[in-house]
């Protein structure tokens, strides 16, 4: 009996001893881990209590499942509102006139189809649909933003309203995109593909651009979920930013200070390719203005520059403000109330295992998980737990993403990171996949590549992953 138990402890020892000594040899940055880490209760639900179930093509229009029926009406007011084609004044149809003179879209929905992210044009020459061009010149406008071009002002429109012979505008100009095609490889010898886009201006109706003239590409995001992230605490932003990189990872992290219309006062940015916009109000009456050339309590003046001022100034508008007060507060509670769908295949071990990934590499020190929203005006808002993964600042993503056109505190090279919440439906809700700020990434692959600056370390992270390892990554990304 004493030979026997000594026989088994020694065995025991043995493998004890051997699975140290493969323990100790494992490399400590392996990005493979050696099983999956477990689900987290709720982890479906990205947007706490307002979280929808659908994956169908209309995954993004629903209301916050926690509201009443009441607020649900009034939800259903704005939708009206966000699909509403708006036309040249005058016209028997008052409440929807003043379109223009200048514009980039008829309405919300042009940009936004099924409240999701646009398309660049698929050939050379296709209208830009929801791919639209900010414009500036050196310095810095009364409130530290862009300085618009004296003659094209801060976007091209590329659109002029006609109702007949004495009332056609001409349009600003138009803008050809074709791309440049490079290759590469992964570190176990599969081959990937990126395209750079080139930017051609076009049949510019007033001249020449401004020499120096700075232009960013911006492509219209999804819209889910934009009410909880204006519900989540400045502190808890603030608290992830690390702009001395004092802890050394190499990841900082800066807000974007910005003007807020509403309270002529400086205040944090969370909005917008490059977080210049601070509130879903300024948001929406931005646009109105910048894309449709409708007038709002906000923005009270016609989006015309230069000689466009001389040309349609006097034209009859569709009254003031064009958009009444409160056609606009229903718009911004349907952007704000827009319901976040819940993941699919977050028990799935893979997708677990891509988690995991996700974490190593690096990806989630900008893309935060999850963040706790504060007290909103909104109730079904407040005190939800919800899973963006963004933490709202501003990164150096690299030379080959720079615009170069600085936005408020954010320099050419810096994007906000954008939301990852509803990432794995884009395709299905858009009809195509097109990522980061111009749609140049077909593919979560290319998207992911792409990154440079502060994203180098998870870029090369998963360069130097073998083909399980990237797809268990991207199965976690699809289902979110």
């Amino acid at each position: 009996m004493f030979k026997k138990t000594s026989l088994i402890l020694s065995v025991i020892i043995f493998i004890s001893l051997t699975t140290m000594q493969f323990c100790h040899h494992k490399p400590e940055d392996a990005l493979t881990p050696s099983r999956p880490s477990g689900a987290e209760e709720g982890e479906e639900l990205s947007g706490g209590a307002t979280t929808i179930f659908d994956k169908s093509m209309n995954a993004f229009g629903f209301a916050a499942a926690n509201l009443s029926q009441a607020d649900k009406n009034k939800f259903s007011l704005g939708n009206s509102v966000f699909k509403t084609s708006w036309v040249a004044a005058p016209s028997s149809t008052t409440g929807v006139d003043g379109l223009g003179p200048l514009f980039n879209a008829r309405s919300c929905s042009g940009c936004h189809k099924l409240d999701g992210r646009g398309l660049p044009p698929a050939n050379p020459g296709d209208d830009l649909g929801g791919l639209l061009f900010r414009l500036s010149v050196a310095g810095e406008d009364a409130h530290g933003g862009p300085l618009g071009d004296p003659q094209y002002g801060g976007q091209l429109s590329n659109h002029g309203i006609y109702a007949g012979a004495t009332t056609t505008a001409t349009a600003e100009g138009n803008v050809t995109v074709t791309y440049i095609t490079t290759t590469g490889k992964y570190k176990d010898g599969t081959s990937y593909e990126l395209r750079t886009p080139v930017y051609t201006f076009t049949d510019l109706g007033y001249g020449p651009l401004s020499a120096g003239i700075m232009y960013s590409p911006r492509l219209a995001q999804q819209l889910p979920g934009l009410g909880l992230l204006e519900a989540i605490s400045s502190t808890d932003i603030l608290a992830l930013a690390d702009i001395t990189d004092a802890n050394g990872d190499g990841i900082s992290g800066k807000p974007n200070y910005v003007w807020n219309y509403e309270t002529n006062t400086t205040d944090l940015g969370r909005f917008g390719w490059k977080a210049n916009q601070p509130t879903l109000s300024q948001q929406a009456a931005g646009a109105a203005s910048g894309d449709m050339g409708i007038t709002t309590r906000l923005f009270t003046e016609e989006n015309l520059t230069g000689d466009e001022i001389t040309d349609y100034g006097s034209w009859v508008n569709g009254g003031i403000p064009e958009m009444v007060n409160n056609d606009l507060d229903e718009l911004i509670y349907y952007c704000q109330t827009l319901a976040v769908p819940a993941r699919r295949n977050w028990t799935d071990d893979q997708v677990l295992r891509g988690k995991e990934l996700f974490t190593q590499a690096k990806c989630s020190s900008c893309h935060t998980p999850y963040f706790v929203t504060g007290t909103h005006p909104i109730s079904a808002l407040s005190n939800q737990k919800i899973r963006p993964y963004t933490d709202l600042l501003l990164h150096d993503m690299g030379s080959d993403l720079a615009d170069g056109r600085p936005d408020y505190l954010a320099t050419g090279n810096e994007w906000r990171t954008p939301p990852l919440w509803g990432l794995g439906l884009i395709k299905t809700v858009s009809g195509g996949r097109f990522l980061l700020h111009d749609g140049r990434a077909r593919t979560l692959e290319e998207a992911i590549i792409w990154h440079g600056g502060e994203g180098n370390f998870s870029k090369n992270a998963f360069i130097n992953m073998n083909a399980a390892d990237r797809a268990a990554l991207l199965n976690f990304l699809e289902s979110l």
